[in-house]
This record gives structure tokens, C-alpha cells and sequence, in this order.
């Protein structure tokens, strides 16, 4: 039984190196048959790998078809913090989660879309997971961001394409540049777009895609980053020791260190020998110090940055390329943005070039994240990319932001030049339905009113109807030139009452006259309103002045009336005959009692009653004013006819073009400016009578308003908040917005469409400025060159400016319609249609028409009742 158990072992132990023979021997033929059928392992590799990719590219289309975009559009004023901007990315962060279990991790991503394409001078968009969408529309920027849902975008094709993929260069650890709020880190994007072209075709777009980092990646770049730093502090501990031995070996060997060892050593002691040298230990390794931006978990993030441009003119998109290139060296500090790929001489081989180009666009059109192993950040260093433009962002002016002018366009209304970042220069316009009311400001001589005639101009030619109203004059010559066309020349109308010439020809207003069918206490308070306004009466300053001028004109009108309805227009009563219903008892009494019938009982009574008991000093407040338009023969002639041609509500319905030139800014032009204002503003009102969609858009202009409001700044500002619901837009310029009456400032600011101004000194245009927040302020607006504006304006219900645009030179702008042999015919044609008369003519016909208003109501004084109501008014 002994010698039995050894044998049983050594068979046993045979057994077992048999069997680790065979195991090695199998080992041995397995690495020779796949030595020698290497191609079917690499094949059964490549087709596990196509396959599981195949699979996992279909499940993040079908994750990819779910996908949701929302539009970002912030306020003029968006000023965002930090704090908010952070809180954003990390929305950001956790939104890209929000998908199935089951989509790949190239699908779980939210991209942020930066787009120039005409539309705005940089469209912000969020795209993401459907789940997210909830997340994402509310905002931390609360409602200075409008969030709304996004169209679906598509593209029309260019011709030239160029594609970009941005990765992080430098130093993996390292941070970004800490790029300050101030200005916007957007800045350098938005100006490298800022002379995109829509008719070229131009189209630039930046997607930054944000995923979650996932924890194995980032255990494992943990992991390298460590090994490395390891590796390499063991290679300087080993270099030093290395130069540190050689130095110790080099001393010993010297003939100076022998010397001195000679000298130390005792006599019949042995040699000190050589001393020991202590390689140096290597340095303890830092993890913070190694890993730096991936030594924490907390908001860390990597990032996929895709650019496309495209254009249909050969080389714009290139350049659009290399221009957002060097605007992403911004963001550059020991890390920055590089295009992937490289350059061989004269050729890059990146994006657009085959194989990068199909991945490319599968991920660019399906929204998928694959982004490279060193594109990873932290959403501090993020922060520029993930909010819209602020306000301290300097935003282009586009062509789809502000409209090209076109010569004859009805729907557009001339502005000014502007020039682009590209040095190009355009007419720009606003849409004409949209500019209500617009303000022009700045000092004489900058342009204001040579920008107003301008956009006058290109409206009349455009077959627009418009009123001008100029004290000085100076326009009309100015503007005859480029009105000289025969197909305008029978819409223009001259009102001159300056009496220039030794035969000056006079048009003809009646403001009392009925024969244009107006109703008769629209007349009678349009006329006692004008009076109070340009004399500075009220009813607690002057009541009895208002009673006696409002009971003269009704009775005067109510005459008119009769002999329109007669058939005898040109026996009407005038202004001037004021006085004679005041101080002439026979005229009195022959006007009362043929219109007896036509008075109501008050007015009756108070001819019956008050007006015997009224001393005759009390008439002098009333007819002094009139008296001095009557002294001056212009203003007599003018308001003197009976049948006055002057109809600014037939002018406005028929699309004429009327200049009206007052004879200055004396007290007597005030008065004549404030009646014709008025009569202006019962004819806009009056035009309730036709349908919203029936009635003509018509634009008064109003040169120096310090002037006009003088006279009457109540109607002037009623002008301001009425005239919209007419279609009636007003369009005024001055010197000074502080020296016009408070109810006209406030109510030209608040209301106005358009606001310009031009230089001038900074306190009288801080408060325009201060009206766009001085921005800009009034040291850069006070010092432009002449004939720049800064401009804000109303386009598609949004304000645009201010910008700054250049006043449009009439003999530029329009030298092709320039007719200077044309301009005696227009002015002649202008005359007639006012139907002006020579002075000399008019004076004898004014001088007689007192008589013949006196023989019409003593005709039409009823016979059976003439004597009793004469007496009546004894």
C-alpha cells in the first residue's frame, strides 16, 4: 500500500503537466491558425462593429425625429448677470437627458443655433429633446427673453458651401478665456456676419452642441491624465538624478576637489573614497494641479461646434469662414478654438473634404453629439454662447431689418443712407402704413428739413398726397426741381402769401365759407377755437371776447349758408365782415333777421338780450386781430373771397400735393397759421364720414414747429393724438424740443413713430437721447459731421436704431428726376390750381363784397316779419 500511493501521485502529477501541454499547445496552434486567418478575426470585427453602429446610428434618427427647437428673441434692454447666464447652462445641461432609456448617447444633446441668414442680424434657437421643452421655456431671464416655439428652417441650396469643425487646442485643462459680459462675448460673431448679403445668398450658422459628460470618459481621461503626470514626474526625478550624479562625478574627478581630499586626509589614514549621492525623490503628484477644469464632476460638459456658411457668389463663403474663425480666437486663452483637420501647402483637408464631410452632415442635419476627446469645458467657460445678444451688443443693420428704398414704392417712405460695416451705402426706408408721426431735431443747417423733403418728395412721386408748410419759403424752390413732372404738375398747389413780385398772384380761403359742405358749428368752433388758441384766451381769461366772436360767427356762417343754398356762393360773408355784424346797426339788423331761422333760440336770445347791454369797448379784443389781418393786404386779399378755392379735405381725399407758404412768424401770420391748423384738424376729423378702409392716407409736414406752435399748440398736439385713426400722419421738425409747448412735446414724443436728430449741443439733444436710454449719448450725437442723423424707427411693430444715417442730398438722390427746365411751367400750373389771382385784381374784389353780402340777406329778409325783427335787435 506504500509504494502504491507515490505511483498514484506521479500519475497524477503527470496527468495534470500533461493536460498544461496540451493547453499550451492549443494556445500555441490557436495564435497560429489566427496568425494565418487574421483576415476573417478583422472581419468578424468589422462586422460587429458595423452592425452595433448601424444599429445605434437608427435608434438616434428615431430618437432624432423628436426633437424640438424653440425661438429665443430678447428685449432691447436684456441685460443678463452671470448667476442667470449659469443657471441657463445648467437647464441646458439637464435638458440633454431628457431622453428614452434606450437613445444612444450621440442623441442626448441640446444645441444651441446661432443663425444669420438676412432675417435678423443673428437669430438665437434652442433645439433638444422633445422631453426637455417644458424645461427649457422657462427661462432664468425671465420676460426680457420671448420664448416661442420654432418653425421647422429649410435651406435653399447655394451654390458654394464651406463646413467647419471647431475643437479645443492648447493645453487640455486649461480653461477658456473668462471673456467679461461687457461688451457681449457675442460681439465678435455678430460682426463677423454684419455684411451678409440676402441677395447673394449669403448664410452663415454656428451649432454648439452641449452633452452631459458621462463618468466612465471621464474616470478614464482622469486616469491618463494622472498616469501621464506620473510618468512624467518619474522621468525628471530620473533626469535629475542622472545630471545630479554626472555633476557629483565631475567634481570628484576635478584636480581642485583630488587637492583637497589630499589635504584633509591624515597621515596614514586610507582615502575618504567617494561620497554617496542621493538620487532626488520624485514629486508628489497634484491631482487638482493635473486635472484642473476635470478635477470636479459639477457642470462639466462636452461640447460639439459646427459651422457652416454657404453663398452663391464664389469665395463670400470662405471669407464668412475665416472671419468667425478669428472671431472665435476671442474665446482663446492656453486653450482655444481651432478647426479640425490640417493643411497641406496650399489645401486644408478638414470638414469638406471626404471622409469628415458625411459625418458632417449626418450629424449637422440630424442634430447628433460626437464631439472629439478634447472638447471638454465647464459652462462658465460657455458662458458668451449661452444667452441671446444683450444690450451691450452692437447690432448690425440688415436689409431685412430695415427696407431698401425704392423710387415710386407707395408702400415706402424715405429715410436716409446708410452706410454698412462693408462700406456699401443704401436707401433705407420705412414702411409707410407703420410711420405715424416723426420728429426731427437738430440745429439750423444740419439737414432736417432737406431729409424732410426728401422723404416728401419720394412720396409725391409715389403718388402720395401730402400738405408742406414752410414760414421761410425756402422749400418750395428748393423742391420745384424735382417736382417739374407733367404727371405731377396737376396735383400741386402753391398757398404763397409772402407777396414777393411787383405782381404778386394770391390764392383765395374762406374759412366761413359753406359752399364745400361742411357743417355749420364745425365751422363756427373751428374758427373761435383758432382765435383762442393763437391770442391765449380761455374761459376764465377772456369769456365775454369768446361769446361775442362765437355768436358773430354763427350768425356769419348761418348767412353762408343761406346763400349757398340760394345759388349765390360768391355773396358769402368773410372773416373781415366780423366787424361790420359788430358795428354797423344796419348790417346787423338785415343779417339777423334774414337768418332768423336758421338760429337756434340761445344764440336768438343772446343777440336779443345781451348783445344791446354790451359797451362798445368790448368789441376792440375781438377786432383788433382782425383788423391787423385786414391791414395787411396778402392776408386781406387771401382771406377776403367769398369763394375760397383753399380745401384741405378735398386736397386730402384727391391725393394733391399743397405747399402753403406763410408770410412769416409776426402775430399776424401766428393768427393765419393757427386758423389754417385748425381747419386742418376739423378736416382730418371730419373724415369719420368715410370708411377706415376708404380713406386716402395724406402727410402734412410741418417746418419749424417752434413757429407753428406758437401760434397754436393745443391743435398742433390734438394733431399728434388724433391723426392716426384718419390716416393722416404728421411729420414736424424743429431747432429745440424744449421750446416747444409741454402739451406739443408730450404728445410728438410719446406718439412719435420716427425720431431724429441731427447735432447740436448736448442740452438740446439730451432729451432725445434720454428717450433712447442715451445710447447713444448726447457727446457722440453732438459731435456728427453735418447732415448725419441718428435715427429710430418703427419696422414690422418692432423699434430699429437708433442708427445713424446720412440725410439724403436732393441732387443726389434724385438727379434722374431732376427738371430744372421745368420749373417756371410747375410754378405757373402750381398757381392755377390754387386758383391765384394778381394781387390788384382780388383787393377791388374784396373792397366790394361788403355791399354785396348787404344786398343778399336784404333780399332774403322775409317781408312780413323784416320790420319786427329788425326791431327785435334795436
Amino acid at each position: 500500500m506504500d509504494s502504491a500511493a507515490p505511483r498514484v501521485t506521479d500519475r497524477a502529477a503527470e496527468s495534470v503537466t500533461s493536460q498544461i501541454l496540451d493547453l499550451f499547445t492549443g494556445l500555441a496552434g490557436a495564435v497560429d491558425w489566427s496568425f494565418d486567418h487574421w483576415y476573417l478575426l478583422a472581419l468578424a470585427v468589422a462586422v460587429t462593429w458595423a452592425a452595433s453602429e448601424a444599429v445605434l446610428r437608427r435608434l438616434a434618427e428615431r430618437a432624432s425625429a423628436e426633437r424640438m427647437a424653440l425661438e429665443l428673441v430678447p428685449v432691447r434692454h436684456f441685460d443678463p448677470g452671470f448667476e442667470e447666464i449659469f443657471r441657463r447652462g445648467v437647464q441646458l445641461a439637464r435638458a440633454s437627458t431628457s431622453m428614452p432609456w434606450w437613445a444612444p448617447r450621440r442623441a442626448k444633446a441640446v444645441q444651441v443655433r446661432l443663425r444669420a441668414d438676412g432675417s435678423s442680424p443673428l437669430r438665437y434657437r434652442i433645439e433638444g429633446p422633445a422631453g426637455g421643452e417644458r424645461l427649457l421655456s422657462i427661462t432664468p431671464f425671465g420676460p426680457d427673453v420671448t420664448v416661442k416655439r420654432g418653425r421647422p428652417i429649410v435651406d435653399k441650396p447655394r451654390q458654394h458651401t464651406v463646413r467647419a469643425e471647431f475643437i479645443l487646442r492648447g493645453k487640455l485643462t486649461s480653461p477658456l478665456r473668462d471673456v467679461p459680459l461687457a461688451p457681449d462675448p457675442l460681439q465678435p460673431l455678430i460682426d463677423a456676419v454684419s455684411d451678409l448679403r440676402t441677395e447673394l445668398g449669403d448664410l452663415a450658422e454656428i451649432r454648439l452642441d452641449i452633452q452631459r459628460a458621462p463618468k466612465w470618459a471621464l474616470r478614464a481621461r482622469r486616469l491618463q491624465l494622472m498616469s501621464a503626470a506620473r510618468r512624467k514626474e518619474r522621468r525628471e526625478a530620473q533626469r535629475a538624478a542622472r545630471w545630479l550624479r554626472q555633476d557629483a562625478g565631475g567634481i570628484e574627478d576635478s584636480m581642485g576637489w583630488q587637492l583637497q581630499q589630499l589635504l584633509k586626509d591624515k597621515p596614514g589614514a586610507g582615502g575618504a573614497g567617494r561620497r554617496l549621492v542621493m538620487p532626488p525623490a520624485p514629486r508628489r503628484v497634484e491631482p487638482a494641479e493635473v486635472l484642473g477644469k476635470l478635477a470636479d464632476d459639477d457642470h462639466l460638459v462636452r461640447v460639439q461646434l459646427l459651422v457652416m456658411c454657404a453663398s452663391n457668389t464664389e469665395g463670400r463663403a470662405q471669407a464668412r469662414l475665416a472671419q468667425l474663425q478669428a472671431a472665435f480666437d476671442v474665446f482663446g486663452g492656453r486653450s482655444r478654438w481651432a478647426m479640425r483637420g490640417w493643411r497641406l501647402g496650399p489645401w486644408r483637408v478638414g470638414a469638406d473634404q471626404w471622409p469628415s464631410r458625411r459625418s458632417f452632415e449626418r450629424r449637422w442635419n440630424l442634430g447628433h453629439c460626437q464631439p472629439p476627446r478634447a472638447n471638454w469645458v465647464r459652462l462658465e467657460e460657455l458662458t458668451g454662447l449661452l444667452k441671446p445678444p444683450t444690450v451691450h451688443c452692437r447690432m448690425p443693420l440688415l436689409a431685412g431689418d430695415l427696407p431698401t428704398f425704392v423710387h415710386g414704392d407707395p408702400e415706402l417712405l424715405l429715410q436716409g443712407i446708410y452706410r454698412g460695416p462693408d462700406a456699401r451705402e443704401r436707401l433705407v426706408a420705412t414702411y409707410a402704413e407703420e410711420t405715424l408721426f416723426e420728429v426731427g431735431v437738430g440745429k439750423a443747417g444740419g439737414g432736417k428739413t432737406e431729409r424732410a423733403l426728401a422723404q416728401a418728395i419720394g412720396w409725391a412721386h409715389a403718388g402720395g398726397g401730402l400738405m408742406f408748410v414752410d414760414p421761410h419759403r425756402d422749400s418750395w424752390p428748393r423742391a420745384t426741381t424735382f417736382l417739374a413732372h407733367e404727371t405731377l404738375m396737376p396735383r400741386i398747389a402753391l398757398i404763397d402769401l409772402n407777396g414777393l413780385g411787383s405782381c404778386p398772384r394770391v390764392s383765395s380761403w374762406n374759412p366761413l365759407g359753406m359752399h364745400h359742405g361742411q357743417a355749420r358749428h364745425e365751422v363756427v368752433e373751428a374758427i373761435a377755437d383758432a382765435y383762442s388758441s393763437a391770442l391765449g384766451w380761455d374761459d376764465a381769461t377772456a369769456p365775454r371776447a369768446i361769446t361775442i366772436l362765437t355768436a358773430a360767427l354763427a350768425v356769419l356762417v348761418a348767412v353762408n349758408e343761406a346763400a349757398c343754398q340760394a345759388g349765390r356762393p360768391k355773396d358769402q360773408a368773410t372773416i373781415f365782415h366780423v366787424r361790420a355784424l359788430l358795428t354797423d346797426a344796419a348790417f346787423r339788423k338785415a343779417a339777423l333777421a334774414a337768418v332768423a331761422g336758421r338760429l337756434d333760440e340761445e344764440t336768438r336770445s343772446w343777440w336779443q338780450v345781451v348783445f344791446p347791454t354790451l359797451p362798445p369797448d368790448a368789441f376792440a379784443v375781438v377786432l383788433n386781430p382782425i383788423s391787423r389781418l385786414a391791414a395787411n393786404p396778402v392776408t386781406r386779399a387771401f382771406l377776403g373771397q367769398p369763394v375760397g378755392v383753399y380745401n384741405i379735405r378735398t386736397a386730402m381725399d384727391s391725393r394733391m400735393i399743397v405747399w402753403v407758404c406763410p408770410g412769416g412768424n409776426g402775430p399776424t401770420d401766428r393768427l393765419l397759421t393757427a386758423l389754417l391748423a385748425r381747419d386742418l384738424l376739423r378736416a382730418v376729423r371730419s373724415r369719420r364720414d368715410t370708411p377706415e378702409e376708404q380713406r386716402v392716407p395724406f402727410r402734412p409736414y410741418f417746418d419749424e414747429l417752434i413757429t407753428l406752435t406758437g401760434a397754436s399748440p393745443e391743435t398742433i398736439a390734438a394733431m399728434f393724438e388724433d391723426f392716426r385713426k384718419y390716416k393722416c400722419q404728421v411729420h414736424g421738425m424743429t431747432q429745440l424740443l424744449a421750446r416747444l409747448p409741454t402739451p406739443v412735446r408730450l404728445s410728438l414724443v410719446q406718439n412719435a413713430s420716427t425720431l431724429a436728430t441731427t447735432a447740436g449741443s448736448r442740452s438740446a439733444i439730451a432729451p432725445i437721447t434720454a428717450e433712447w436710454g442715451d445710447s447713444p449719448s448726447p457727446e457722440q450725437v453732438s459731435t456728427m459731421e453735418r447732415f448725419e442723423h441718428y435715427v429710430s424707427m418703427n419696422v414690422r411693430g418692432r423699434r430699429v436704431g437708433p442708427v445713424q444715417l446720412r440725410g439724403p442730398h436732393l441732387d443726389k438722390v434724385f438727379a434722374a428726376q431732376a427738371q430744372p427746365q421745368k420749373v417756371r411751367t410747375l410754378e405757373h400750373a402750381a398757381l392755377a390750381n390754387a386758383d391765384a389771382l394778381p394781387l390788384s385784381q382780388v383787393t377791388e374784389l374784396v373792397g366790394n363784397q361788403l355791399d354785396r353780402v348787404t344786398a343778399f340777406v336784404r333780399e332774403h329778409t322775409p317781408a312780413e316779419t323784416g320790420s319786427a325783427s329788425a326791431s327785435e335787435y334795436e
